[in-house]
């Protein structure tokens, strides 16, 4: 089922799935698609931004063609209809993969050892669990660079915290609910704090600016 209403006056919001639908490898698979669609291919977008199960479609209504007393919301959502029939998953390039070296614990992880003994594990399995899997960046949101990364052992799922800290480090790598993410540049948060990378995510003088997009694959390694 594809959904779409207006987001404001210049955009529109398509969903791609129910809201109840679980977040996961094949819904990311059809939004990538979506917007691999869409991206480029008519002249008054100007954006288009995935979602966990949506993508928005920045426009120029005054390049959008409408037939007679249509309003430019209404032309495009019966372009973008015909554009993602029939939508499969074809066009989800699989991304790169990037490995993110990370030092767990101590001053770079203050919450490693409350989250294991909340979970009952061993400080060395929690590492363990947490750099076994291949994520999936499901989108970048929050701030610039940010990367949703879908994939977390739900034996490390961790509920944020009560009170979010006012500086977290760049480079902080975190877990939030059954997420986890590395904050690309200092700023409040409120994830579980496990470790830290020297890498970075984000950096204005590069091109593209944020290390991460939407569809690339991220292996954590630890390191001393």
């Amino acid at each position: 089922m594809i959904r779409i209403e207006p987001l404001g006056d210049r955009a529109l919001l398509v969903t791609l799935a129910d809201d109840g639908a679980r977040i996961g490898a094949t819904t990311s698979a059809r939004v990538r698609a979506a917007a691999a669609r869409l991206r480029g291919a008519h002249e008054a977008l100007t954006d288009v931004v995935p979602a966990y199960a949506s993508v928005a479609v920045h426009y120029d209504p005054a390049r959008v063609r409408c037939r007679h007393e249509e309003p430019p919301h209404d032309a495009l959502a019966r372009w973008v209809a015909a554009r993602l029939e029939r939508l499969g998953d074809a066009g989800a390039e699989q991304g790169r993969l990037v490995e993110i070296p990370v030092r767990y614990g101590g001053e770079h992880g203050p919450d490693l050892a409350s989250l294991a003994e909340a979970r009952d594990l061993a400080i060395e399995e929690v590492v363990a669990l947490h750099t076994a899997p291949e994520y999936v960046v499901h989108f970048v949101g929050f701030m610039p660079g940010f990367a949703y990364l879908g994939g977390l052992d739900p034996r490390l799922a961790t509920p944020r915290r009560e009170v979010p800290r006012t500086s977290v480090p760049a480079g902080s790598v975190g877990i939030g609910g059954a997420q986890t993410g590395v904050y690309p540049v200092a700023s409040p948060g409120g994830w579980q704090l496990i470790g830290r990378t020297d890498v970075p995510l984000f950096d204005p003088s590069r091109e593209p600016a944020a290390l991460l997009a939407a569809g690339d694959r991220v292996r954590f390694r630890a390191v001393p």
